[in-house]
């Protein structure tokens, strides 16, 4: 009987993550993946057109949990999941990024014995500010099995004291979103649309709280926004949450009165046709920064710190301040950096993800009880528990799905 898998998506970058991994499941005779929805990003543009794009179908299960505080989120997000759970128990779970549903789902995972992946895992900004370190250090920290993209996730890893046998690096799964996709982004000309030179223009986007939601830190970046397109023509995207911000201050209006196009959110498609056609991106987002990355294109990351350091080191990320982003900019344009596009960042990602899960599968694979389940090292059975007796706590004896 093949294994059931639930693959959490909740916000965009998700959505992305997820879909190669769904088809390299789905393709697998031995698993069965069952998409589940939380509904973090709820609106149009940024949940059901990247389903569509990602060619994924309509999920099994949505929570619609919408929009809220953190607390808020992560609690109604377990409330809602653990139902599912126990109602359709899946003999994996993955979660995958580091949203708010990422931690919540995990959370549910480790307190029903289901065992619980955490792709994507190992990144690091070392700034607790942000949210999303803290849904990176909690997920990390009770996942089982940790799938990593690059040496420094692994090296962060080890150095928190995990196991070596639970991680397994994999690679960068939004590189075979983007391969996945490849022919629909080329295909699109969104540029076109939007009357703008393929070559002569820089995309913008801006989500995280610590630069949208401090209104004299957002006035510090519509002003650089502004400084930076004398000299190289924007489009920006904006995200809903960004959108509001800059209405509030009235920000919008003068962007634009400025020559900053600025438009509603994109499809993942509609989007990367957007960025592969640009001279340069400027962003707050992570994503992003593995994609210009992988494409070669001057990325300008507006914040002080990155989980993502192996797109400074070897590819064409620079971390950059408001009162100097066009100086940078102009610099990345005119010194374009060399890129060496780091190790497994190949569009094979989610092949590795299905080997490894089937690796860790079955009872016959089950390793010694000297090594604990997964093939955990003591110590870190000990912290988490022995997964087979937390399983029949929980009336489950065995990886594969009851019939």
């Amino acid at each position: 009987m093949a294994q059931r898998i639930h693959l959490i998506a909740a916000a965009r970058p998700n959505f992305m993550k997820v879909a190669p991994l769904w088809h390299a499941l789905a393709a697998a005779p031995d698993f069965e993946p069952v998409l589940v929805h939380t509904g973090q990003h709820y609106d149009a543009n940024m949940s059901d057109a990247f389903f569509a794009d990602l060619r994924l179908p309509q999920p099994e299960h949505h929570l619609g949990i919408g929009s809220g505080s953190h607390a808020e989120q992560t609690g109604s997000v377990m409330i809602a999941y653990e139902k599912i759970a126990l109602a359709d128990r899946p003999d994996w779970l993955v979660v995958v990024g580091d949203v708010n549903s990422t931690a919540a789902c995990a959370l549910v995972g480790a307190k029903l014995g289901i065992p619980t992946v955490h792709l994507e895992a190992g990144l690091r900004s070392r700034d607790r500010t942000m949210p999303e370190e803290v849904n990176r250090l909690v997920t990390d920290a009770i996942a089982d099995v940790l799938w990593t993209p690059s040496p420094d996730a692994d090296e962060n890893l080890l150095a928190e004291g995990v196991a070596k046998s639970r991680i397994s690096r994999v690679g960068n799964i939004m590189i075979d979103s983007f391969e996945l996709v490849r022919p629909a982004i080329e295909a699109a000309d969104v540029p076109a649309e939007l009357k703008l030179d393929r070559g002569g223009y820089g995309v913008v986007t801006l989500h995280r709280p610590s630069n949208v939601d401090d209104p004299a830190q957002l006035a510090r970046l519509v002003d650089a926004l502004i400084e930076a397109q004398r000299g190289l023509p924007l489009v920006f995207p904006v995200h809903p949450r960004t959108a509001r911000r800059l209405r509030a201050a009235l920000f919008d209006s003068r962007l634009a009165r400025a020559g900053v196009t600025l438009v509603e959110p994109l499809s993942y498609v509609r989007f990367m046709s957007l960025v592969t056609a640009a001279a340069a991106a400027i962003t707050d987002s992570g994503g992003i920064q593995e994609e210009t990355t992988y494409l070669g294109i001057p990325c300008l990351t507006l914040r002080d710190n990155t989980e993502r350091p192996v797109t400074i080191a070897e590819g064409t990320n620079r971390l950059v301040k408001p009162e100097t982003l066009a100086i940078e900019l102009e610099l990345a344009l005119k010194s374009p950096r060399p890129v060496r596009c780091p190790a497994l960042w190949d569009g094979k990602t989610a092949g590795r993800c299905v080997a490894d899960l089937r690796r860790r599968s079955g009872p016959s694979k089950l390793p010694s009880a000297e090594r604990g389940p997964l093939g955990f090292a003591a110590d870190a059975a000990a912290r988490h528990g022995p997964i087979e007796e937390r399983r029949r706590a929980s009336g489950r004896s065995s990886y594969r799905r009851s019939s």
